[in-house]
């Protein structure tokens, strides 16, 4: 069911992670003047230069929805009102956000360690952007731009842009609030960063293992019995021996991987083994609703 375009946990996500958002901002990043790109970072940088030329700075909702309608303009013209109704949504609950968070008291006040403002305040915006693109929007700014450039330039992952953008706000921060500050918007843009891409991607990390050894039934046999997890048979040819050989791929959950590594030796010291980190694994064992990743 579907309420003003989008489903109810669409919806949920967007409010939640705008929410987050406008948290960040009033309680850890705008009162320590910490500037991570952004919404954040370009907001509070316009007022304190506006505050610094005429006495009053402008709030930071009011630039929020001011830098929006361009980006919002190009949006709707790339992908249709569809997509951009996502973000129109997370935009106007986010400007709204930051203008009534502003009055809720503030329990992280009395620190006077920049460095904890700095990672939780890049927690919570990284979960408050990341919550957002899960459901299909933009939290607008520097997102939504990157957004925009991709479609463009499909080859260009979205979280990599989003930094080169913000390092450019970053470096502007760098000349108004001084090169302390600058660093430990540093720090906060890398937290942010890694939850979006980690709320994006996924955090459940599973181990993708390919094994090439002689004793191969033996050994797809102990893993099916023991572990236990299912085991394809690949054709390999090794291109020094020419000999055609079977090579073993199995996917297995990060506290099953040391059984594995354990067992393959054991039968075979002399097997080769490749490990690598893989991330929302589909199917039996794993996830079995693949909706539950996306929706």
């Amino acid at each position: 069911m579907k309420v003003f375009g989008v489903t109810k946990k669409e919806l949920f996500l967007i409010l939640a992670g705008s929410t987050l958002l406008a948290l960040a901002i009033n309680w850890f990043l705008s009162p320590n003047a910490l500037v991570t790109g952004g919404i954040s970072g370009t907001s509070i940088i316009v007022e304190e230069v506006t505050k610094g030329m005429f006495g009053v700075g402008v709030p930071l909702w009011i630039t929020n929805l001011g830098l929006n309608i361009p980006l919002f303009l190009i949006s709707i013209r790339q992908r249709g009102f569809q997509f951009a109704q996502k973000s129109l949504y997370s935009v106007l609950w986010v400007s709204f956000a930051l203008w009534f968070t502003k009055f809720l008291p503030n329990p992280f006040t009395s620190t006077e360690d920049l460095l904890l403002p700095a990672l939780f305040g890049g927690i919570f915006l990284g979960c408050g952007i990341g919550l957002v693109i899960r459901a299909g929007g933009t939290t607008g700014g520097t997102d939504m731009l990157a957004s925009i450039i991709k479609f463009k330039h499909n080859n260009f992952p979205i979280t990599k842009l989003m930094l080169m953008i913000d390092g450019c706000i970053i470096l502007s921060g760098f000349f108004i609030f001084g090169q302390e500050k600058a660093m430990y918007g540093i720090i906060s843009l890398v937290v942010i960063n890694k939850i979006i891409s980690n709320i994006i991607e996924g955090i459940d990390y599973a181990k993708a293992v390919f094994i090439i050894s002689d004793e191969n039934e033996r050994i797809s046999k102990e893993i099916m019995e023991k572990i236990p997890r299912g085991v394809t048979g690949l054709k390999a040819t090794g291109k020094y021996s020419r000999e055609d050989k079977e090579m073993l791929y199995v996917v297995v959950s990060q506290n099953e991987i040391a059984r594995l590594r354990d067992l393959v030796q054991e039968i075979d010291p002399k097997a080769f083994m490749t490990i690598a980190d893989v991330r929302e694994v589909l199917g039996e064992g794993f996830v079995k609703d693949p909706t539950a990743l996306t929706n």
